[in-house]
């Protein structure tokens, strides 16, 4: 791939840009306010702004400038990063790194699923599992993550070349969101007839899971011995929200290059049975997700799925830390059962953003309602799900600006 001088001067205008901000003492600051968090020795409820889906609003494709494919994207990435620092009144650190990730593949369970897209834009999808009799699960293997290390290389020298004297360039992958398996399931057989298969065919759940499960653990052993693990206990998003800082991870043992599992936060969650009861939640899901998660050092619970009523089955996850509680979950249950024992990982409600209207006094009504019920718990507020904002990126400014505000008041109440 050729590489045009204009492409570099972007990009390297743009890591100028961040290298100076990623200086700023605000950085060290907010780099404390985490892992304050995370030790559960709160200043002040944090505020973490993630607009997902509405960047395509905040930054169109058409203010790029990079012609080159993979240089665009490191483009959008810096672009990104910085208008957040710009714009964003929140907790999250704007560092000096760019990280270059593993070129792979992983190739799956061997069966996957047909998907049928809406015609509208960023519209929803229908998935069609392949695994559809019990014969099909003949057909189901092991899956292993690929290295293409050539193009690794290529891609870490070619940033090194770019970068090198302004970010400090990291090889450093995630290889998964969430080790939830039920999504995985959902996909492989869809999600309407897991919900039938939980009632008429129970075995034929637990066989699946079990494999999935084995499935996971060994993947996990692999990628570990492939050395193709990176810490995530720093700058990094961890959960379905908030980010890792913290001093209890790497583990006991670690030789400070080869990163081990247990070095590492977990994630699980289990969006996909959000309907199913407790009992059904724990004999399906959670005692296959528990192994998984006993292999890492500090873990995260949730994401969209209401928790409250499910908290006393959340709460056996070993080294649990961080609770997602939702915008469809009962926020007063949530806080008496979670107390100060564990980050109140509190997801606002995005249809404040993406309305036809803005009312700052309503979010700011929704917010300080909230702290008030999670007083004396340790409290973030993430706002993402926002795959748009009505072409008003400005909502974002406005909501950062209130969260912050109303955040900096339950601090003074505290105290």
């Amino acid at each position: 791939m050729g590489v045009s001088a204009q492409d570099v001067a972007v990009l390297r205008r743009l890591a100028t840009s961040i290298a100076e901000a990623a200086g700023h003492p605000e950085q060290e600051a907010r780099r404390r306010r985490w892992f304050a968090t995370n030790a559960l020795c709160p200043e002040r409820p944090l505020v973490y702004c993630s607009p997902e889906g509405a960047w395509e609003e905040i930054l169109p494709e058409a203010e790029m400038r990079c012609a080159a494919p993979l240089l665009r994207s490191w483009e959008r990435g810096l672009r990104m990063r910085l208008y957040a620092w710009e714009h964003f009144q929140d907790d999250q650190v704007l560092d000096d790194s760019f990280r270059v990730h593993h070129v792979c593949e992983d190739t799956g369970w061997g069966l996957g699923a047909e998907r049928v897209f809406s015609d509208v834009a960023r519209g929803a999808w229908k998935e069609y599992g392949e695994l559809r009799a019990e014969s099909d699960l003949q057909k189901l293997r092991q899956p292993r993550t690929e290295v293409d290390w050539g193009e690794t290389h290529r891609q870490l020298d070619l940033a090194h070349s770019i970068f090198d004297g302004l970010l400090r360039v990291e090889l450093h992958s995630s290889h998964w969101w969430s080790t939830s398996l039920i999504g995985e399931y959902s996909r492989l057989r869809g999600l309407e007839q897991i919900m039938v298969d939980m009632c008429e065919r129970p075995q034929w759940v637990h066989e699946v899971m079990r494999f999935l499960l084995e499935g996971r653990l060994r993947w996990l052993d692999d990628l570990e011995s492939q050395g193709l693990l990176a810490l995530n206990n720093g700058n990094d998003y961890v959960g379905s929200g908030g980010f890792g800082f913290t001093s209890e991870l790497p583990a006991a043992g670690f030789d400070g290059s080869h990163v081990r599992v247990r070095d590492m936060w977990g994630f699980a969650e289990a969006q996909e049975i959000t309907g199913v009861s407790p009992t059904m939640h724990e004999e399906f899901v959670l005692r296959y997700q528990m192994p998984l998660l006993e292999r890492f050092g500090l873990n995260c619970y949730g994401c969209c799925e209401p928790l409250h009523h499910k908290m006393h089955l959340v709460k056996r996850v070993p080294r649990l830390r961080r609770v997602s509680i939702s915008a469809w979950c009962d926020r007063e249950t949530a806080a008496r059962e979670l107390e100060d024992k564990y980050v109140y990982s509190w997801k606002p409600h995005p249809a404040y953003l993406a309305d036809v209207t803005f009312d700052p006094e309503a979010v700011r009504a929704d917010i300080r309602e909230t702290l008030e019920i999670a007083r004396g718990c340790v409290v973030e507020m993430i706002i993402k799900d926002t795959h748009t904002c009505n072409g008003r990126p400005e909502r974002f400014d406005e909501w950062t600006r209130v969260a912050m505000e109303e955040a900096e008041r339950a601090a003074r109440r505290i105290v």
